[in-house]
């Protein structure tokens, strides 16, 4: 896997992923693009939302959407990691089973988000969920 990033100008970026897909990003707090730090939380609630939906039409859960809020703390020294990360799943379906949806990100958290398994050796992740029935 490859990707380009490139400078065009001020403090704005462009990067351009492997398949072509164009991303950009403002170094300047986010203010006409995400910054890097902002594209890492959505990485991470993209990662693992695509789990958790996979997750839940396998086993069957009547599902209308799936929106993960992602919070990050960032520690006050250079570099301003983040320290910890939660993500709050809201799940909204028809008669969707309580179980399934913690298995389903558990599975995510602990298993298949590559995201999360790399942001894991350094920073605390924590979710929970909620259902919203239709």
């Amino acid at each position: 896997m490859k990707a380009t990033v490139k400078w065009v100008g001020d403090e704005t970026f462009m990067g351009t992923s492997e398949s072509g897909h164009i991303i950009n990003m403002d170094a300047n707090g986010g203010n006409l693009a995400p910054s890097p730090m902002e594209n890492v939380l959505m990485s991470l609630g993209g990662c693992s939302s695509v789990d958790v939906v996979s997750i839940l039409q396998k086993s069957r859960q009547d599902i209308r959407d799936v929106k993960v809020e992602i919070s990050g703390n960032r520690v006050d020294t250079i570099p301003r990691v983040f320290s910890d990360i939660h993500l709050h799943f809201v799940v909204t379906g028809t008669e969707v089973n309580e179980k399934q949806v913690e298995r389903a990100i558990n599975l995510s958290a602990d298993k298949y988000c590559s995201v999360a398994f790399m942001l894991n050796k350094s920073v605390k992740i924590t979710h929970d969920f909620e259902i919203v029935n239709v």
